[in-house]
């Protein structure tokens, strides 16, 4: 049954040449309760769904007057939590009441917040254990001019990585006491935009063997790259294997944040050469040849987990290496203040970037998948949102999440979000090598064709 499955997968992947056309939007928001900003994009959105997400991103007790009824048609990316509200709730009255020892709340009403007395209840996420992190590190961003060598003395700390040209740092500190010291200092350091754990993010899905299957290696042909209006996805992962003779082409020279030195003599494959091998499976599903090609970024070395850190680092090498699309098929559940703002630095130079709504499932935001200028992709199984996909109005996109890919002659399959994901990364770049549209006319399309299913 698994293998008539992935087979199923594989066939909705094939594409035709039918006339392309803008999809209705779907809609979307973000909660960043870390940094207290707010993005929508809400076309006819009911009050009592809105709130409903609103009290589950945010953990807000949150009651309205009864028979209050609206809905939202708003449009507007990373306005603060006041901001936000008065645009989300248009015309009806609210008071926002911080709690000390309990969730603050929120009163929703048209004539008195007394009248405000119908709660809205929220669907509770899963109970998850805290966010993990490098011990006795910190991230942080300092403004232009600041002496980070300085800073990093007078708290006791060592710069262990550093981009100068971003304006971020890695500091070591002697154990924990010392680094939450730091971080409480600062936080109140007028030098510092930015300051937060090195945070874990998880390991990717290992694929399995399987014996047999219908669906056989790739089969591309790389057309000769042109001089300018190149097509190149870079694939923030684990380090790649060759992908043999036929695909290697399609592979530019890799490229390593963490240092390591990696051993690829595996017979089983790496995550990153699954998602490559996906990639290209997606583009090979729109025609024979494509001259897109992908740049291999090694944020994970010889770890099995990445850090928001290293991946910072990765999609900055990515932008710097000429990637326009950039595939992050990998999830954390903390909300990293600089990972998002390197990678909406790449968004706001036309940059498309894919990244995976995870497995758990949840309907919880995951990062970097809900960043400002993300396209989060959850995976279909069947035609259906996957039971093991997460969910939520984070979400933009949805596609099958299984891929058949092979290391040698042997077959192997991964299934997960990471895998939806590189499939949407190669529909648009193979998209776009084979046509003039512009990025934003074939992200309307895909969200018209892998529209997310409802759970």
């Amino acid at each position: 049954m698994r293998r008539f499955t992935i087979i199923f997968f594989l066939a909705l992947l094939v594409f035709t040449g039918a006339p392309l056309r803008a999809g209705t939007a779907t809609n979307s928001l973000v909660w960043q309760t870390v940094a207290g900003r707010v993005t929508a994009d809400l076309h006819g959105e009911a009050l009592w769904p809105l709130l409903e997400d609103i009290a589950h991103q945010t953990g807000w007790h949150i009651f309205v007057e009864p028979g209050v009824a609206r809905k939202a048609d708003v449009k507007f990316s990373n306005l603060p939590t006041g901001e936000a509200l008065k645009k989300l709730l248009g015309d009806l009255n609210f008071a926002f009441v911080p709690k000390t020892n309990e969730a603050n709340h929120l009163y929703v009403f048209t004539t008195t917040m007394h009248a405000a007395t119908q709660p809205v209840a929220a669907v509770e996420p899963e109970k998850t254990e805290p966010p993990k992190h490098v011990a006795n590190e910190l991230l942080v961003k300092v403004k232009p001019g600041t002496d980070i060598d300085a800073l990093a003395k007078s708290l006791g700390a060592k710069v262990v990585g550093r981009d100068d040209k971003l304006g971020i740092y890695r500091l070591q500190f002697t154990d924990a006491a010392a680094t939450d010291t730091a971080l409480a200092s600062l936080k109140t350091n007028a030098t510092v935009a930015a300051v937060e754990y090195n945070y874990l993010l998880a390991p990717p899905p290992a694929p399995q063997k399987i014996a047999s299957t219908s669906a056989g290696p790739v089969s591309l042909t790389l057309n000769p790259p042109g001089d300018s209006g190149r097509v190149i996805v870079g694939l923030i992962d684990t380090p790649v294997q060759s992908l043999g003779t036929s695909l290697d082409p399609f592979l530019l020279k890799p490229i390593s944040v963490t240092g390591d030195t990696t051993d690829l003599s595996s017979a089983d494959p790496t995550h990153a050469t699954s998602m490559a091998e996906t990639i290209l499976r997606a583009m090979a599903a729109q025609g024979g040849s494509t001259s897109a090609q992908i740049l291999p970024v090694d944020v994970y070395g010889n770890s099995e987990t990445a850090t928001t850190w290293n991946v910072a680092l990765g999609v900055q090498a990515a932008v710097n290496g000429g990637a326009n699309v950039l595939n992050l098929s990998l999830s954390g559940t903390t909300d990293s203040a600089i990972l998002s703002d390197v990678i909406q630095q790449a968004a706001a130079k036309g940059i498309i970037i894919f990244a995976a709504a995870g497995n758990q499932p949840v309907a919880t935001p995951t990062y970097p998948a809900a960043d400002s200028g993300v396209i989060a992709v959850a995976a279909t199984q069947g035609g259906q949102l996957a039971a093991y996909s997460n969910f939520g109005s984070f979400i933009s996109l949805a596609l099958p999440g299984a891929s058949v890919v092979y290391l040698g002659n042997q077959a192997f399959v991964v299934q997960g979000t990471s895998a939806a994901t590189a499939y949407a990364s190669g529909v648009a770049a193979g998209t776009k090598n084979g046509t003039s549209m512009t990025w934003a006319q074939i992200l309307a399309v895909m969200q018209q064709k892998f529209p997310v299913p409802q759970k």
